[in-house]
């Protein structure tokens, strides 16, 4: 049994952590609390993953280091450079391959399907975030120093997902109206968290995927729309009624909500067609991406639970 190190203990932590719990691997859960799902195989510990030499010391004999840490959106800018470096550090220390799950910032706005090799061209503070993390995880790799890779999802969907989508699903499961700064029929990428954690165990057990970053198999994009219809057909609730709120009042409440000031960087996102590409990961990882209509059961079945 290899011990794998995961950062983090959020939807996407969690799950990285049963699926390899439950193919017999050693599992260490790195949070500030020590929390994380409960399994024989899961060690969970309050750590500060920030301290490189406290997260050296846990990772220690470990396959893999997985970065699966989200630290609050208002606060990219100040608490990842830190733990990035932590992350690195440890990485390049132990041998253990440093496995990073990413998203979409960093490559800011876009007008085509978004491939492995689009620029990652984002002017946004959060985008410029990312990659200057991505970038410098890579020269370490490319110096020999660490071995890393990064996969990257667009919006998540599924139980204890925190995008869009899944603010929008409970209110229209309820049969409630929903006011947003979105465009609702435009195509746009949904990815599952359990298809994230397969492929980032993939990468992270695969020397081909070393080196470079891989999009997460996503199911073809579908509209707001038609995803929230699908999910308001399985229980029976009224069509949905989706309202696009106009952006400046969307810049109004940012004045009062940092969540909402947020937001105004990446409103683009739901305002164009935002089409992920994910072929690549399928073709030399083998992960396939869960039918999207099982995915929307399996997050309506969760919403109501």
């Amino acid at each position: 049994m290899a011990l794998h190190v995961i950062v983090g203990a959020g939807p996407v932590g969690t799950a990285t952590a049963r699926l390899l719990a439950e193919r017999g691997e050693r599992v260490r859960v790195v949070t500030r609390r020590g929390t994380g799902p409960a399994h024989p195989a899961i060690e969970r510990i309050a750590a500060d993953a920030a301290d490189a030499g406290r997260l050296t010391a846990l990772t220690q004999g470990a396959a893999a280091l997985y970065n699966c840490a989200n630290p609050a959106y208002h606060r990219w800018p100040t608490d990842w450079p830190p733990l990035a470096a932590a992350l690195l550090t440890a990485a390049e220390r132990t041998g253990a391959v440093l496995a990073t799950v990413g998203n979409l910032y960093g490559y800011g706005p876009v007008d085509a399907p978004m491939a492995e090799a689009t620029p990652l061209a984002s002017t946004g503070t959060k985008g410029r975030v990312r990659n200057r993390m991505w970038a410098d995880a890579l020269a370490a790799h490319q110096a020999g120093r660490a071995r890393i890779t990064e996969v990257r999802g667009s919006d998540y969907v599924g139980a204890e997902g925190t995008s869009l989508a899944m603010m929008v699903l409970p209110r229209v499961l309820a049969g409630q109206r929903v006011f947003l700064p979105v465009d609702w029929d435009a195509p746009h990428s949904w990815t599952y968290i359990p298809d994230v954690a397969r492929t980032l165990v993939a990468a992270a057990t695969d020397e081909r995927a070393w080196g470079r970053a891989w999009h997460v198999p996503s199911a073809p994009a579908v509209s707001m729309r038609d995803l929230a219809g699908r999910a308001a057909a399985l229980v029976g609730a009224p069509a949905p009624r989706l309202i696009r709120m106009p952006y400046p009042m969307l810049w109004v409440a940012g004045l009062a909500n940092p969540f909402a000031r947020e937001l105004r960087e990446t409103a683009y996102q739901f305002d164009r067609p935002y089409v992920l590409d994910s072929t690549a990961a399928t073709a030399t990882l083998g992960v396939e991406a869960t039918p999207l209509d099982r995915v929307v059961k399996e997050t309506v079945a969760a919403l109501r639970g």
